[in-house]
């Protein structure tokens, strides 16, 4: 089935030096920028993640430091990639738990400003989750019928992700071939951060999604105890966690002023 979109939408796939937003790098990226008279753009690069790439997720991608050593760094691509996705809504596989997290921390390291609040995800995983509980090599079985090749490239796994999303629109009558349709539905939590460590509640204010604040007010918090907000921002958290966080703090400080 082909996709009804009233803008493109860029389907995307990071293979990285491990699986931790906040620390780890990019080291390939696959885009399918498809737009809405069923045109499809394929754009696939290795990028320099400036460390070194640990051997365990060399062994699941196969991306080496010799293959990534003469190629650009993420902050030399970021402002053409930022162009590139302008406007357009964003997709993948698994990519609300991690791909579209790294790629905010990646921007943010370069010095990018670039709002993905204002994009529509769909993550085809949670599509996938809730219908049949299986992987993505899983689920190009049994949607398209075929073996993934090359699972673990970037590449191959954006274009099956691509591939398995159109198949689930044929498959299921009661999806909706709408983009914000399928983003509220692959949606878990709203999440203010991408990471899931501060959640949107139900009444649209920030809340903890984790330790012992759980579900409480990130302002009331930092209110009640201002070191909280340093040990967030002295801590292992990732940087738009953090910038969050201080956007969250400076509004409540200004709101109280008044």
């Amino acid at each position: 089935m082909k996709l009804k979109l009233s803008r493109p939408i860029v389907f995307l796939d990071l293979e990285t030096t491990g699986t931790d937003a906040a620390k780890d790098r990019i080291v390939e990226i696959s885009l399918v920028k498809v737009h809405p008279n069923g045109d499809e753009e394929v754009k696939t690069r290795r990028i320099n993640p400036g460390m070194p790439i640990p051997p365990a997720a060399t062994a699941v991608h196969k991306i080496t430091d010799e293959d990534v050593k003469d190629e650009p760094r993420f902050e030399q691509i970021a402002k053409s990639l930022a162009a590139y996705i302008d406007g357009c809504d964003l997709a993948g596989y698994n990519s609300n738990k991690f791909d579209i997290p790294v790629l905010a921390e990646e921007f943010l390291r370069a010095g990018v400003d670039i709002d993905l609040k204002k994009r529509r995800f769909v993550d085809v995983q949670n599509i996938f989750h809730k219908m049949e509980q299986r992987t993505l090599v899983a689920a190009y079985k049994f949607y398209c019928h075929k073996n993934l090749e090359k699972a673990h490239s970037a590449e191959a796994d954006t274009l099956a992700t691509y591939e398995v999303l159109k198949a689930q629109l044929d498959r299921y009558p009661e999806l909706e071939n709408d983009i914000d349709f399928l983003a509220k539905f692959t949606e878990q939590n709203k999440c203010a951060d991408y990471a899931g460590r501060i959640l949107y509640d139900d009444n649209g204010v920030e809340v903890f999604g984790f330790g012992k604040y759980k579900g409480r007010s990130v302002a009331e918090v930092f209110r009640e105890e201002p070191g909280y907000y340093s040990w967030m921002m002295n801590g292992d958290f990732p940087k738009y966690t953090q910038k969050v966080i201080t956007e969250i703090r400076l509004r409540d400080a200004a709101l109280n002023k008044k």
